[in-house]
């Protein structure tokens, strides 16, 4: 993080101009067995893809609201600096029938289908690999995304109050999110988080993605962690050179 830094997106930007190659999200489903990780130029290059997608194809403007109808996966992480690059509010678990744009799971699309607006539907499958069929009402982000531009500009500045996110029935701005993450860094401790903790509190997203990236450090978000037991997780923490587990 530097003194310029006011919103999710520009702790990105900050991470990418010093350290690009080191993990930024390594991402464990122990219900499949998938281990995914990224460094912080792989994440970035995902979140201007995304950002593009959101901008452009979608045509999401600041101020508006993306519900996003997804667990805690390395795919949601790059969608919400997605969402700060813009300037959008990123709703998690938000009301599909109030958003400009919903992004859903596989397991949310009956939901998601009470959006009137832009719909896009993520498989989360392993590799970030797409449905076998395109549901019906939404595009494909693992269709959409890859022929999205690498760089990523914003029609429009994005502000430190400008309201960014909005988890557990509470909305925090951009300079809010930068605030409470750097915070956070401290109460969580240690440069390498591990989080069993879903998206759907702050303590959640601020461990699975915000504390970590404005603290230099980086996280192991893990879904289904329920299913490794503590000997598997006391393997996980010693294999990822884990410092602190919030779960």
């Amino acid at each position: 993080m530097t003194a310029t830094d006011r919103t999710p997106a520009d702790l990105l930007r900050s991470a990418l101009s010093t350290d690009p190659g080191r993990p930024l999200v390594t991402f464990y489903d122990d219900a499949t067995g998938e281990r995914v990780e990224l460094s912080v130029a792989t994440f970035a290059n995902w979140v201007a893809k995304t950002a593009n997608l959101l901008q452009g194809d979608l045509g999401a403007e600041p101020g508006d609201r993306v519900a996003v109808l997804l667990p805690a996966h390395w795919q949601t992480a790059v969608w919400l600096i997605a969402c700060s690059s813009v300037g959008v509010v990123a709703d998690l678990g938000g009301d599909a029938a109030a958003a400009d744009v919903v992004v859903s799971g596989p397991d949310s699309l009956e939901a998601a289908l009470a959006c009137g607006g832009e719909r896009v539907a993520l498989a989360l499958r392993p590799l970030g690999g797409r449905f076998p069929t395109t549901p019906a009402g939404f595009v494909d982000y693992a269709v959409e995304v890859p022929g999205q531009g690498d760089r990523f500009q914003a029609y429009a500045p994005v502000g430190a109050g400008e309201a960014a996110v909005a988890v557990g029935g509470v909305e925090f701005s951009g300079g809010g999110v930068v605030g409470r993450a750097l915070a956070d860094a401290g109460r969580f401790g240690g440069d390498r988080v591990l989080s069993g903790l879903s998206y759907d509190t702050w303590d959640g997203v601020s461990a699975g993605l915000y504390a970590p990236l404005a603290s230099g450090g980086s996280v192991v978000l893990c879904r289904h962690l329920d299913q490794l037991g503590d000997e598997g997780l006391a393997k996980r923490v010693e294999s990822e050179r884990v410092s602190f587990v919030v779960r």
